[in-house]
């Protein structure tokens, strides 16, 4: 399970429909709606948050939009519920190490989408995230 601090629009298309996924996912283990995933150290961030759903929501809401842009016909009754304006504080470096890895993973599914990217020297973060100074955080399990 990723849910990834980088705006989704940096997404390929199969990173954002697995977001999509993986997130939905997150919603119901944060619901209490499923025994997998309980302990997954990525919902860190969104338990932490004083209503997690409603976070986790606006998170949804966000790739919704860039699905939606994009052409995608995500299901957008997935996203009933409160939804949360409140930002999550997240690090600079927990971003930088994302981009990364995204960068990684795009160089071998999608090198065209790669190289656009390359020059990106100072990604966007998903708008559920606000930045602040700070490294790696604690949680992470991607390779360094």
């Amino acid at each position: 399970m990723r849910l990834w601090t980088v705006h989704p629009q940096y997404l390929d298309a199969r990173g954002l429909v697995a977001l999509w996924r993986e997130a939905l996912l997150a919603k119901k283990v944060l619901r209490g709606a499923t025994r997998g995933y309980r302990h997954h150290p990525q919902l860190a961030r969104f338990r932490a948050q004083p209503a997690p759903v409603a976070a986790l929501n606006a998170y949804l809401a966000a790739v919704h939009a860039e699905a939606t842009s994009r052409g995608y016909r995500f299901d957008a009754r997935k996203l009933a519920g409160p939804r949360t304006a409140r930002r999550i504080v997240e690090t600079r470096g927990q971003l930088a190490h994302e981009w990364a890895h995204l960068l990684r993973k795009l160089a071998l599914r999608d090198p065209a989408r790669e190289r656009a990217l390359a020059g990106v020297r100072r990604p966007r973060p998903h708008p559920s995230f606000t930045l602040r100074a700070g490294g790696v955080r604690d949680w992470e399990r991607a390779p360094a």
